[in-house]
């Protein structure tokens, strides 16, 4: 029997992948993955066949609102990924004039994928040439011939994968392009960036390149260093075992007073120890940074320069997602290391924590090519120039991104002398409008929809966008409006670049229970609204398998200490995903939030997603008082940064759409002091 911690673990699994397939924000009351306790081996076991059922259990509910084919089309799809050919052979059967008959054909092939001949897949895709499944077919079988090193196959459909987003499909091209003797080295070293794009093609791709020599000794321990510092540390002892470093892998899986002993002896004098030791630091450093340094001192004498800067890097880094002070002392030490893309981007989170421009600007054009290319350090790079007198280096970079409608694009916006409006509206023509009701996709994904099966409704919808143009984008926005599908709407009119519906990317439906709360609790409403487009994208039936629901993703225990603080009458807990209860209850929980961390939006924003306390510790931690940008760059969960980045960004826009005059992110987040760490209990 699995362990009530097991159990938790794999409620709050599942919650955060549905989340993810909602393409939603984590709701306040969960952990980001980063942050996830270990699994146990009865919760490893089962992760795998959890991954394939989240979609079915989720829906399972909904049987008895379906009509029998609907229930039987379910059934096929739960066949096929159960690779149940027989069973999908009957249910296919009885779905004869299903209208998603590309998908009944789909998934009956799916099935038993593996035994089908050549000429059984080739005619599906010529049959559904054009169609989304028909790529997601092609990408299906790709796999396979990866799997099977058929590379004389893989080389001719490759090319006809039009989504071409499979990492592990890349890896496969590049290894079968090293097979015909090309040198691949550089765009492996391109792709192979973090342990969290490796999935099964990249591994024979690692080992194929260090045993062709094209990946040198260097690139063949930064994959594994990488790996282990993203705590990927499954990953690293992989990568170490595919290439004979049985002894860096055994130390790998060490942890605690196992991997401090590791440091209580002599250093080998082997550059595979050396490396190895390297690693382990990094690790230590995860739990105990001090532990980290006390170790380092103890090898010290044994290390080149070079591996000396490494070793300061993997503690600097560590050492600054935990906010400690000392972690500017640490990056400067570790200067001359070669970073993972995380060590760059925090070793200029650190410096801008401290204010330090000059390393702010050292450190981002330090960065490689993919980094310098975001908004986020374009805009700090500004920044730093601006901070040293250079307005005619800093304009340009402003200029570059200020017609993004995001966070930093904003930003770019004020620092270039303007404030934030809303653009004029262009309207959606008619015939565009029309001609999407014979649109055979849409009405798929309509139908998708309509069985709450958001993963493949959404797929649907995405590909018969990518040939729209803008007006016509604009149209598919207003269509999914109609259809009352207001993610669909937020993220399609999203896309355009050049004409735009701010009344469509930013939604104001319920407004009267919204505006009613609101004002009684004395909240910003464009805040509130910034929120919940964050949380839910405005779909009314989000509910995770933990028990998150609605609109603001209230959990059951907030919603009761809701209730019982805020002494709502007649509070029913089975209607927390009622819409006029859960605004209720979520605003008033923002508001005790945003009372308890001193009015600020932004701490406020943070302690909704990842839990009051935390953010109190992380403005406890802040050695001065820094603007509200540089506050919401340097939270250390991933998740939140981005979260608290764009409910900020949103709530702008609403305010601009709300007041009708030029707004100010740069005045809405404010600044951020540090304060005593007066933490509370958990609610």
């Amino acid at each position: 029997m699995l362990s009530s911690e097991s159990l938790n673990n794999l409620l709050m699994l599942k919650s955060l992948l549905f989340l993810k397939l909602l393409h939603t924000e984590t709701p306040h009351a969960f952990l980001p993955l980063a942050h996830m306790p270990k699994l146990n081996i009865c919760t490893k076991i089962l992760v795998s066949s959890l991954t394939m059922l989240i979609i079915s259990t989720s829906f399972a509910a909904l049987g008895a609102e379906l009509s029998g084919d609907d229930q039987r089309f379910l059934a096929l799809r739960d066949a096929a990924s159960k690779e149940d050919g027989a069973r999908a052979v009957t249910l296919a059967s009885q779905l004869s004039s299903y209208p998603l008959a590309s998908y009944v054909d789909y998934y009956q092939l799916k099935a038993r994928l593996r035994s089908a001949n050549e000429s059984e897949i080739t005619d599906f895709l010529t049959r559904y040439n054009g169609s989304a499944i028909a790529d997601r077919l092609r990408n299906d079988w790709l796999i396979l011939l990866g799997r099977q090193s058929n590379w004389a196959m893989f080389d001719v459909q490759y090319p006809q994968f039009v989504l071409n987003d499979d990492t592990q499909l890349k890896c496969y091209a590049l290894l079968s392009k090293l097979k015909q003797g090309q040198n691949v080295a550089n765009d492996a070293r391109n792709l192979l960036t973090s342990a969290k794009v490796y999935g099964e093609g990249c591994y024979p791709l690692f080992s194929n390149l260090v045993q062709s020599e094209q990946f040198s000794s260097a690139d063949m321990w930064a994959q594994i260093r990488w790996a282990a510092e993203a705590n990927s540390t499954a990953v690293a002892i992989q990568l170490a075992t595919l290439v004979n470093l049985d002894k860096t892998a055994k130390a790998l899986d060490k942890t605690g007073s196992k991997l401090e002993a590791e440091f209580s002896r002599p250093l080998a004098k082997t550059a595979d120890a050396h490396e190895t030791a390297l690693i382990l630091l990094g690790r230590l450093a995860k739990a105990d940074p001090d532990k980290a340094v006390a170790a380092l001192a103890k090898i010290n004498r044994s290390l080149t320069d070079s591996e000396r800067a490494v070793a300061w890097a993997q503690i600097a880094l560590p050492s600054s997602q935990k906010l400690l002070p000392e972690a500017a002392d640490y990056w400067k030490k570790g200067d001359d290391a070669a970073l993972s893309l995380d060590g760059y981007q925090w070793r200029v989170r650190t410096a801008l924590r401290n204010t330090d421009w000059s390393r702010v600007k050292t450190g981002i054009e330090a960065m490689p090519p993919s980094l310098l290319s975001e908004s986020a350090w374009t805009y700090w790079l500004g920044r730093a120039y601006m901070a040293e007198n250079k307005p005619a280096l800093a304009q340009p970079l402003f200029q570059s991104i200020v017609n993004q409608t995001n966070f930093y694009g904003q930003l770019a916006l004020e620092e270039s002398g303007l404030q934030i409006t809303i653009p004029a509206t262009t309207p959606v023509l008619p015939a565009d409008l029309a001609a999407l009701s014979s649109n055979a996709g849409l009405q798929q994904s309509l139908q998708f929809f309509g069985m709450n099966l958001r993963f493949e409704g959404t797929r649907e919808w995405n590909w018969q966008l990518r040939k729209m143009s803008e007006r016509q984008l604009l149209a598919a926005a207003e269509f999914a409006r109609q259809n009352d599908l207001l993610d669909r709407m937020v993220s399609t009119s999203d896309r355009t670049k050049t004409i735009v519906d701010f009344n469509q990317r930013f939604p104001t439906p319920h407004k009267d229970v919204i505006s009613k709360t609101s004002d009684e609790l004395g909240l910003d409403m464009a805040w509130v609204y910034g929120l919940i487009r964050q949380e839910s994208r405005f779909i009314l039936a989000a509910k995770s398998s933990a028990g998150a629901s609605g609109l603001m993703q209230v959990m059951p225990g907030t919603a009761r200490y809701v209730a019982k603080k805020r002494k709502i009458d007649n509070f029913d807990a089975t209607k927390v995903n009622d819409i006029d209860t859960n605004i209720v209850l979520g605003t008033h929980y923002l508001s005790i939030v945003l009372a308890n961390l001193n009015g600020s939006q932004v701490l406020a924003s943070a302690g909704y997603n990842a839990g009051p306390n935390r953010s109190r510790a992380w403005r406890a931690s802040l050695p001065k008082t820094v603007e509200g940008a540089i506050f919401a760059e340097t939270i250390p969960y991933p998740e939140t940064r981005d979260y608290v980045k764009n409910v900020l960004s949103n709530a702008t826009y609403y305010a601009a759409l709300f007041q009708q005059t030029p707004q100010s992110l740069k005045a809405r987040l404010g600044s951020i002091s540090p304060a005593p760490d007066d933490l509370t209990p958990s609610n």
